[in-house]
């Protein structure tokens, strides 16, 4: 059984690979700088080198797998993102339709099943078809708010400030990406599943914005005060950064696409997961940043 972790270095990629090799499997891991990966993993896995954007790369790569556990590596900066999100995976979708790749778990997202009009999730969307298109069995995780965006905030935690342009009163599924990495891997290895599934990962309760500026004043042990932006307030600071037009777009309408959305799944027993944000902020969030004082 060959089994192959794309990004195995990102939150979730690492965690799938590390269980695989709990239970026993060595996974070819397709990754741009083998470096990155620890010494142990390095000895215990199958590595094949090359940048995850390169169609005839990944073509080569998936060859001959029964599975494939695909994480879109579109960087948000390209001049068109979701174009570059359909190219990629199109040389899995194709080893699939040859034969050479049986099964696909894709790491999907909330948003998807509108298929347009969510930004940068319209590449995942347009993921979801071609692989649904390909003759594999096919699994979509449809993920949750990663508890690891905060990290991109830690500049503004420092200063008690949250900043978001979502509706701050909206709750919505909130998710830690180990979590993720526990599902991905009991369903690499598990073959009863066919055709087409879809699968959301909720994490263990939906939050709103201000109930997250709560959440992190309680663990950080400081008051977080939270910062409702626009979208044009966005795109002045994306443009101001140097991104490209589509790129601007591409993240603005994440949020705006968002706003509205009820997810396809409902929460139950297999959508949600057990990590609460105060757990996963007090292990990850509050070591990085200095003392409250």
């Amino acid at each position: 059984m060959t089994i192959v972790v794309t990004t195995p270095t990102g939150h979730v990629g690492s965690r799938v690979v590390r269980l695989l090799l709990q239970a026993g499997v060595r996974p070819r891991v397709l990754v741009r700088d083998p470096a990155r990966l620890d010494a142990e993993t390095r000895e215990r896995v199958e590595i094949r080198q090359g940048d995850l954007t390169d169609a005839a790369f990944v073509r080569e790569a998936t060859a001959g797998a029964r599975t494939v556990f695909w994480v879109d590596p579109t960087p948000y900066t390209v001049e068109d993102p979701v174009e570059t999100s359909r190219r990629t995976a199109a040389a899995v979708a194709e080893a699939a339709k040859a034969g050479d790749v049986a099964r696909i778990v894709l790491l999907s997202s909330v948003g998807a099943e509108k298929r347009h009009g969510v930004g940068l999730i319209d590449g995942l969307a347009a993921i979801e078809e071609q692989f649904d298109a390909s003759g594999a069995d096919v699994l979509h995780l449809r993920c949750g708010y990663f508890f690891t965006n905060l990290l991109l905030e830690l500049d503004g935690l420092a200063s008690r400030v949250l900043t978001t342009a979502h509706d701050p009163d909206m709750p919505m599924p909130w998710v830690d990406p180990r979590d993720i990495g526990d599902v991905v891997a009991v369903r690499l290895l598990n073959d009863a599943w066919q055709g087409r599934v879809v699968q959301a990962v909720h994490g263990p309760e939906d939050l709103s914005f201000r109930r997250v500026t709560e959440i992190l004043t309680d663990v950080l042990g400081r008051t977080i005060r939270l910062r409702v932006v626009t979208d044009d307030d966005v795109r002045a600071g994306l443009r101001e950064a140097g991104l490209p037009p589509s790129a601007v777009e591409g993240i603005v309408g994440m949020t705006a696409g968002i706003r509205d959305l009820v997810p396809e799944q409902p929460r139950d027993l297999i959508t949600t997961t057990p990590t609460t944000l105060a757990d996963w902020a007090y292990a990850h969030l509050r070591p990085l940043l200095p003392p409250a004082s």
